[in-house]
């Protein structure tokens, strides 16, 4: 089903039906006016019916859908029926009018009530079909949603023993380190944070972004001791990221990316630069590293970053912009979310 809709075969079959059906009942046209003019009234009729389905399918439900502009959506679907059945009467009064010299029919009103209930019988099929087609592809991303939940889940059940058994350890070695030797407490403590993290607070399907950055500053802080002073790592996040949920460790693979692939010169610096900020309703994400020029890295090879991807797909849909752009030198992801304060 999901490569049916995939490929278009509903339009397809949609309107290979409809050109078919009008085709049948007006077949009497071929004998009366011949079959270039049996040809051009499946031509405007259907061509105007596209027009004014796929206008509305496109542009004014998709409208209607993001701003809830109920009054103005329902006057351009009124325009474009009443605009169907007037372009569709000229095309009437030119071939029954005039070619075919019935005089009721050359009025331009004459036919109206006929032609915009055409309009309106295949306008309202085609967005039942339209919403039939979103309510099955959203109930089958929910199914997935909820598929990769339980992997994810059973996944960390098998996991949960070993990840306790390290927290109490860390807690026993933290107070076991000399009170005088902080930066070793800190590093400790931080890696605790991150551990309680995962544990304890990753098991919803959204947490505050304020948990999330502080993960993300313990994860690049913890990085940072791995490198010498060639590497410039810098993180900042606005002072205006609060009151807005994320999923949990969505952002991480992005980050451990840089770290993965950045340069390692030795004769100038090598650069991370992480930003993080809001602007009105969007989250946005940005990741630079310095890269070897001699090293071409995939950003779609990694597992994790795979399932990122999948993940902002799912969770999603049309609400979120990812970039990913590769240098010779360099190399950047930037990321937009739409969220909900």
């Amino acid at each position: 089903m999901g490569r049916f809709f995939q490929y278009k075969i509903d339009h397809v079959l949609f309107w290979l039906l409809t050109v078919f059906f009008h085709g049948f009942t007006h077949s009497g046209l071929v004998a009366k006016a011949g079959f270039s003019q049996f040809l051009l009234e499946l031509s405007v009729r259907n061509g105007l019916l596209a027009l004014v389905i796929y206008f509305n399918l496109l542009i004014v439900i998709p409208r209607l859908n993001l701003q809830k502009k109920y009054v103005i959506s329902v006057l351009l679907i009124l325009l474009s029926l009443v605009s169907y059945a007037l372009l569709k009467n000229l095309h009437d009064i030119y071939l029954y009018g005039r070619l075919l010299g019935e005089p009721d029919r050359q009025g331009i009103f004459h036919n109206t009530f006929y032609n915009l209930s055409i309009g309106v019988f295949y306008l309202a099929f085609a967005i039942t079909l339209h919403l039939s087609k979103e309510w099955y592809i959203q109930r089958e991303r929910i199914r997935q949603i909820e598929i990769e939940k339980l992997n994810t889940e059973l996944e960390y059940l098998k996991a949960q023993m070993n990840p306790h058994f390290l927290f109490n350890s860390l807690n026993t070695v933290y107070f076991q380190i000399d009170k005088q030797n902080m930066a070793a407490r800190e590093t400790l403590s931080k890696v605790s944070d991150m551990l309680r993290y995962q544990l304890y607070e990753c098991n919803g399907e959204e947490i505050a972004v304020e948990k999330e950055v502080r993960y993300l500053k313990n994860y690049v802080e913890l990085q940072k001791l791995r490198k010498d002073e060639n590497y410039q790592i810098q993180f900042t996040c606005s002072d205006d990221l609060k009151n807005f949920t994320l999923p949990p460790l969505l952002l991480l693979p992005f980050i451990e990316n840089a770290f993965k692939h950045v340069s390692h010169h030795a004769d100038k610096n090598n650069k991370i630069e992480i930003k993080l900020c809001k602007t009105d309703s969007r989250f946005i994400m940005q990741v630079f590293n310095t890269k070897d020029s001699s090293v071409v890295h995939t950003p779609t090879g990694g597992i994790g970053l795979k399932n990122v991807k999948r993940r902002l797909e799912l969770l999603y849909k049309d609400r979120y912009q990812l970039d990913i752009t590769e240098s010779a030198e360099s190399f950047t992801v930037f990321i937009k979310l739409q969220i909900t304060t």
